[in-house]
């Protein structure tokens, strides 16, 4: 998986992350009952949109990062992986990365996922624990004090 790459995200992105947002979460939006208009999705795409990277596989623009570095933790804001990509173990190895990372600098991480999500299974496999919950989502968090 050596053709992973990252870029910094650009305006001209935009149009991408809107139409990968619609694709990857659309359908947990309605589960939750959730908006899923243009506007919500383009406001959440421009959220903290200075930590946002582009992920590239062989090249091709299949997904966002969007994390954020803070003194003693990092806050992965939003991961999003086009749904052709998706079951490749791509998003298994990204995280895999960002946790080696928190381990070496003694940092935590910590995430939201909505609660319709099956992506919360990844993450409780790679060893993030359920720290707060809300109507329709859950904070978890991966330390290794946790």
């Amino acid at each position: 998986m050596s053709q992973l790459t990252y870029r910094t995200a650009l305006e001209s992105d935009l149009n991408f992350l809107l139409d990968l947002r619609t694709k990857t979460m659309n359908p947990h939006l309605i589960a939750s009952s959730l908006s899923t208009t243009v506007d919500s999705h383009m406001l959440r795409v421009k959220y903290k949109f200075e930590h946002a990277s582009i992920i590239e596989y062989n090249r091709t623009s299949i997904g966002l990062l969007k994390i954020e570095r803070k003194q003693d933790s990092i806050e992965l804001i939003q991961i999003q992986i086009d749904p052709l990509y998706q079951g490749r173990g791509i998003g298994k190895k990204i995280f895999e990365q960002i946790i080696n990372e928190a381990n070496s600098e003694k940092r935590s991480i910590t995430l939201q996922v909505l609660k319709v999500n099956k992506a919360q299974r990844l993450y409780i496999k790679l060893g993030f624990k359920i720290m707060e919950e809300s109507h329709d989502s859950y904070l978890m968090k991966y330390s290794k004090d946790v």
